[in-house]
């Protein structure tokens, strides 16, 4: 469980540099140059990922059951799913859907946690899950009471609506019939 912990800890905190001190980011991009700060940046966000994901399922082997979810809960969960990848396609695609949202990676990441919070019930489905719920919440209230930060995007178009829902619902599909499965050992159909 500690790399699974070590890991939510590193990625969480760099994602969390501007909600703890907003201006600390500015700061530090200002003086290691910005290229070398994303690289840092990148660089500390994917060893925490990839300590996320090498030590869920060790934590996941040893982990107590907190619940069991009920079929309701499953296919709740399922259905929520739906629209996880077309918001997560949208937030890199300015259109309806982005202005509608504001922010529609954190509505993905939040709509992403619940559902697997919905089917899964150890005590390492919850450490991951509502941990990145927890952390997608503050940051969505942190996004409301800072500053916008100005980020170049593809110019806004109804396309982009279309682009975002389709191929989100496709990559669902895919998840749906049998990607999960090969990529985390679980078919979310049961």
């Amino acid at each position: 469980m500690s790399t699974l912990i070590a890991g939510l800890l590193l990625f969480l905190g760099v994602h969390s540099i501007a909600i703890l001190s907003p201006g600390l980011r500015d700061r530090l991009a200002a003086r290691l140059g910005t290229g070398p700060w994303k690289g840092l940046y990148a660089l500390a966000a994917t060893v925490g990922l990839v300590l996320v994901v090498r030590g869920f399922l060790p934590a996941r082997a040893v982990a107590t059951t907190w619940y069991i979810p009920t079929a309701p809960m499953r296919w709740a969960a399922v259905l929520l799913m739906l629209g996880v990848f077309p918001c997560l396609l949208a937030s890199h695609l300015p259109g309806k859907i982005q202005a509608t949202l504001r922010h529609p990676m954190l509505v993905a990441t939040k709509a992403w946690a619940v559902a697997h919070l919905l089917a899964n019930g150890s005590s390492a489905d919850v450490l991951l899950f509502g941990s990145l719920l927890a952390w997608a919440v503050v940051e969505r209230i942190s996004l409301n009471r800072r500053p916008a930060r100005p980020l170049p995007m593809a110019p806004a178009r109804p396309l982009n609506d279309v682009i975002a829902v389709v191929a989100g619902l496709g990559v669902y599909a895919l998840f749906v019939g049998g990607l999960h499965r090969v990529l985390f050992g679980v078919s979310p159909l049961g």
